[in-house]
């Protein structure tokens, strides 16, 4: 096991395009982190940089205490699950697991030994003498994950290796990872688009968008304090609602008001003067949006649309020209149509400057 440092980190392709800019942060030894964003953000760049597949045209990457910039990939002690299974075909799930050991000219009684470890912690012993035609998705991203693990290397990448399954799939197989790891105490470095995998399997995750890093944190932190309005939107579904308008201060208390009289009262927010009819955008969590009597009501728009998921109900109404989404428990599905009450907890809003993004206030 070892510790993975990014240190300054860039990488910029020969026509300009800059992949990375500037990336720093530490994966501690035996954590496992996720790397996070949208589709060419930079997340795969960084994994194959410490894989070794991608150059890097400045900063260090050490891993445990030695710089590999210049390493060679066999020689960085790592091992890399990819998006596809990259299975051999024509060999058993038993060769596919012990072939990198061959490789590496390991004695036999250590490659058997190995594979029949990495085979009962991935529950492959019934499927070792198949070919890989004859397993299931969820069986064959098994063997690429045993593949890796027989290897015992200091660090784990997994290049979105989920993306190929179905959703019944996915589930299972983060529970599976996430239970390895546990079980491993191994350093992995995880990349996905998929923010509810992000979520569920990171100790942390790192954010990125265009390149550059956004947030460093633990899952729940970044939800509940997203350090710009990027971050908030990203993580979260149904995602945060976003509505743009000025803060006005009456007296002691202070109101968000837009420009078509929508109006949310904060209280007493304890808001700097200078802040009195700045432009923002807030955003309200849709498990936040609390339905209630009229009287109480901050808010009164009406059911567009119903989404019944079982435990809970998404609601996609419409006030004016804003749309917003509700989450809601299952006791009371709305009608289509209806004006629903609801009520935003003062504490519940978040604030972001209008021009930068940057987090102003919860």
């Amino acid at each position: 096991m070892a510790k993975v440092r990014f240190d300054g980190v860039r990488k910029v392709y020969p026509n300009g395009h800059v992949g990375v800019a500037g990336a720093s942060f530490e994966v501690a030894d035996g954590e496992l982190l996720v790397l996070v964003g949208p589709s060419g953000c930079g997340k795969s760049t960084l994994l194959r940089m410490v894989a070794g597949l991608e150059a890097i045209s400045d900063g260090t990457l050490a891993i445990g205490e030695r710089v590999v910039n210049d390493v060679a990939p066999k020689d960085r002690d790592i091992a890399m699950v990819f998006q596809s299974y990259a299975l051999y075909p024509h060999m058993s799930v038993r060769e596919n697991l012990a072939f990198g050991l061959k490789l590496r000219g390991q004695p036999r009684a250590t490659v058997d030994a190995r594979v029949t470890e990495a085979a009962a912690m991935l529950e492959l012993e019934a499927v070792l003498d198949r070919k890989p035609g004859q397993l299931s998705g969820g069986q064959r991203q098994r063997v690429a994950l045993g593949r890796a693990l027989v290897r015992q290397p200091q660090v784990f990448l997994l290049d979105e290796p989920l993306s190929n399954l179905d959703a019944k799939l996915r589930a299972g197989m983060r529970v599976e990872i996430a239970r390895l790891h546990r079980q491993l105490g191994t350093t992995m470095i995880y990349v996905t688009h998929d923010q509810i995998e992000a979520m569920t399997l990171g100790q942390r995750i790192v954010v990125l968008r265009d390149g550059e890093i956004q947030q460093i944190d633990a899952p729940m932190a970044l939800y509940e304090r997203p350090a710009n309005l990027f971050v908030a939107t990203f993580l979260g579904s149904p995602s945060m609602n976003v509505l743009r308008g000025d803060l006005v201060r009456h007296g002691r208390l202070w109101q968000f008001e837009t420009s078509d009289d929508l109006r949310l009262r904060f209280g007493e927010a304890g808001l700097p003067d200078a802040w009195d009819g700045r432009t923002v955008d807030i955003g309200i969590r849709p498990e936040h949006l609390v339905p209630v009597g009229t009287a109480e009501a901050t808010l009164a728009p009406v059911v567009e649309v119903v989404e019944p998921v079982g435990s809970e109900v998404f609601v996609n109404l419409r006030l004016g020209p804003h749309a917003l989404v509700a989450r809601l428990p299952p006791d009371r599905v709305p009608v289509v149509g209806e004006t629903l009450g609801l009520f935003v907890p003062a504490g519940q809003v978040h604030v972001f400057d209008a021009t930068t993004g940057e987090r102003l206030l919860r």
